[in-house]
């Protein structure tokens, strides 16, 4: 589903690549999950995928198709979880999922019906009619993920999709994810929710300075790693217990 080829991007302004000579491929309805620490190239690596940004060098295709060539189609199969908030706060829910699924061509009953469908899935649906800026922060993750796929994508993007919200938003989450997935969705994740990721991916890949370290099933990588009982040991074992604070 994603083929990437030696990708690299370096901003204007940086001493150095936030990723460097990247090479991946990601199959078919795959949960994928991008982890790495503070500053690891994870953002950017989802930026370049939805061409957000543009790449210093390299290539990548996504269901066959490139950004370059391809650009309207693309956009058509892919929905992006950005990691901050992507709603109108003075609108409502429904409001917001009203103009989102528009964009993409959706209209009439067919989109109201899919609109409170999803809301209904997300236990918003009591809540389809106020604005935004009232929800807690589970509320607005869950509206940001269903204005995300309102086109039904066949690549969803999320970027630390359960941050900052409570055990009850986060599991609704996950399981309407692990459900678009058998669906037929291919997923690309990033997360620091490490036993969340080892129970959720399918594959991860670990990535530090804008470089893959190692790649594989969850279990796999913590078997190849003695003294490691679960994902975030052999994490730490990989990238080391320094901070790694920037600005």
């Amino acid at each position: 589903m994603i083929k990437i080829e030696h990708l690299s991007k370096k901003y204007k302004s940086a001493e150095s690549y936030s990723v460097v000579d990247l090479d991946l491929h990601i199959k078919e309805q795959e949960i994928f999950g991008l982890l790495g620490p503070n500053g690891a190239g994870k953002t950017t690596l989802i930026s370049l995928l939805c061409y957000l940004i543009k790449p210093t060098s390299g290539s990548f295709t996504i269901n066959g198709l490139s950004f370059q060539k391809n650009k309207q189609e693309l956009k058509q199969i892919i929905g992006i979880v950005p990691q901050e908030y992507a709603l109108y706060p003075s609108l409502t829910a429904y409001e917001n999922l009203y103009y989102f699924g528009s964009m993409y061509g959706l209209k009439g009953q067919k989109l109201k019906n899919k609109i409170f469908a999803g809301l209904e899935k997300l236990g918003l649906d009591k809540f389809a009619h106020k604005k935004i800026d009232t929800f807690s922060g589970g509320m607005k993750r869950r509206v940001n993920l269903l204005a995300s796929i309102m086109h039904n994508p066949k690549v969803l993007f999320l970027d630390e999709p359960t941050v900052g919200v409570d055990v009850q938003s986060k599991n609704v989450i996950i399981d309407y994810l692990k459900e678009l997935n058998k669906q037929g969705a291919t997923i690309i994740y990033t997360s620091h929710h490490l036993n969340e990721a080892e129970a959720f991916c399918t594959r991860v890949a670990i990535i530090d300075q804008g470089k893959i370290i190692i790649k594989g099933k969850p279990q796999e990588l913590i078997d190849a790693h003695e003294n490691a009982h679960n994902l975030e040991e052999m994490f730490l074992q990989i990238t080391g217990k320094a901070l790694r604070d920037y600005a």
